[in-house]
């Protein structure tokens, strides 16, 4: 049966806590939002349920995920019907006091040929009035298909194909970022990716995806030690920034949506705690930046407590090295 908007609500509000560092300024550089997916509709009302919560979020900026493409004309354009709904969502959220979707990360294939994808770009921008920042074509690839989670692609060598490297060079000559999402397994390959094309801002979401079930259930701190080699090898890609945060996944393998109450923010800090500061001293603090995942990662935890343990993880940092994870790295990234 299908998750239902009222029924992970329930199980959200089993846990309240009090806001950590209510006043700290906060860029959620990572949310998604769609009418119909497999999960509950996540809307700008949805959205500001969740910013309103407690914490501080000033501006956000929208990841694509599949939603509102159009379902008439070229196959490459069909992809700017979520930036038009995106756009829309944006404008409205504008001078309300309220979070506002400050910029738009979207989708076209890097892999086509090049005067389609400029064309695809073109128009990104030109219905995006202002909000175009980037695109993300996603490398997740599981050839055993055992993760039980989504691919992002059909092709497992995506990392490696020249066409494909051609469209992320493409991004960066013309001002844009490249955001991936993938799994673990896939760190070094995206690792050559970025030396391939050193002049575009490549973003690593999720922190590579370390994964923790199916084929690696039972294996996560053997996991955790290879996936600790790759990031720091990745860290001296001096193009590469990471979205620090999206470790609530099923697939992460810490099961929290399959309790009876949700995690405390004390309980996702002590889990997660070597994985943000391992990334941390990895990169710096001016090229990480925490983000939420939302609504992906609400199956495991409301908005508050995950930016409430996100502020407990950040503590032993400086207040200045706090503003750049927080806020300062997703402004400059995404020209927010």
């Amino acid at each position: 049966m299908a998750l239902t908007k009222e029924a992970q609500q329930a199980w959200l509000a089993q846990n309240v806590e009090e806001v950590v560092d209510p006043g700290r300024e906060i860029i959620d550089p990572h949310h998604h939002m769609w009418r119909s997916s497999g999960l509950p509709v996540y809307l700008l009302e949805d959205l500001w349920s969740d910013t309103q919560s407690g914490h501080n979020i000033v501006k956000t900026v929208f990841m694509e995920c599949g939603a509102e493409y159009r379902t008439e004309g070229p196959e490459h354009l069909k992809s700017l019907g979520e930036t038009e709904f995106v756009r829309d969502a944006a404008i409205e959220s504008r001078s309300t006091g309220k979070a506002e979707i400050a910029g738009i990360i979207s989708h076209a294939d890097l892999t086509m040929d090049q005067g389609l994808l400029r064309e695809t770009l073109d128009g990104h921008e030109e219905v995006g009035q202002g909000l175009f920042r980037g695109i993300r074509h996603g490398g997740a690839h599981d050839p055993d298909k055992s993760l039980g989670w989504l691919d992002a692609t059909p092709h497992p060598d995506l990392f490696m194909r020249e066409d494909f490297r051609a469209g992320v060079r493409l991004l960066g000559n013309l001002g844009y970022t490249y955001d991936s999402w993938h799994y673990h397994f896939q760190n070094t390959a995206y690792t050559e990716l970025a030396k391939s094309a050193s002049d575009t801002t490549i973003v690593l979401d999720h922190f590579g995806s370390p994964c923790g079930v199916g084929s690696f259930e039972g294996k996560m701190q053997e996991v955790m030690e290879g996936w600790k080699l790759d990031i720091t090898r990745m860290a001296e890609c001096e193009n590469v920034v990471v979205k620090v945060g999206g470790l609530a996944m099923p697939v992460n393998g810490f099961n929290w949506h399959k309790q009876e109450v949700p995690p405390s923010s004390d309980e996702v800090a002590q889990a997660h705690r070597d994985y943000y500061l391992h990334t941390i001293d990895a990169f710096g603090p001016s090229r990480c930046m925490f983000e939420s995942n939302f609504p992906v990662d609400k199956l495991s935890m409301s908005y508050s407590v995950y930016w409430n343990a996100m502020k407990k993880i950040a503590s032993e940092f400086s207040d200045d090295e706090q503003h750049q994870l927080f806020y300062g790295t997703a402004a400059r990234v995404y020209r927010v």
